[in-house]
């Protein structure tokens, strides 16, 4: 089952990347430092993120009832 379109999937993917790797790039680092502990949420959440992007499908869009997936399924 597919229940995420093109450009969601494209936005999960930059996002998720960019959550991913804040802790370890420098510039970005700077900024996530002050978090604390909450920066290893951080990237778990952008695993997460692009994990659902890999999978074209969100556990939390069926709960929802959401699809932003231009294909509709029976």
């Amino acid at each position: 089952m597919v229940n995420i379109g093109s450009l969601d999937r494209t936005l999960r993917f930059v996002v998720g990347a960019v959550l991913l790797v804040a802790v370890f790039v420098p510039p970005l680092a700077g900024w996530v430092a002050p978090l604390g502990a909450w920066k290893y949420a951080l990237t778990a959440w952008g695993a997460v993120m692009i994990g659902t992007a890999a999978m074209r499908f969100c556990p939390a869009y069926t709960l929802l009832g959401l699809n932003t997936c231009g294909m509709r399924q029976p």
